[in-house]
């Protein structure tokens, strides 16, 4: 009862092609996978980008907090 059986699905399935037709579910279709094609090369890009700036050495100041809010501070004046 708590499932439904694979004729509900085709019930379904015929009703939205009814209401939709299948030009608008083949552009709905191709657009969605443009989407996640984009994506993923989203994410590929961004781990190339975390790849590259993790082997670049970081460069270390005495700059702190404290010091930015000093300036400011005394630029506000």
């Amino acid at each position: 009862m708590g499932s439904f059986s694979i004729w509900h699905w085709l019930v379904v399935l015929a009703i939205v092609v009814l209401v939709f037709g299948t030009k608008k579910l083949r552009n709905l279709g191709s657009d969605l996978g443009v989407a996640v094609r984009g994506f993923k090369e989203g994410m590929k890009g961004a781990e190339a980008e975390n790849t590259q700036s993790s082997s670049e050495p970081q460069q270390v100041t005495n700059h702190s907090i404290k010091n930015e809010t000093e300036v400011k501070d005394q630029t506000k004046v």
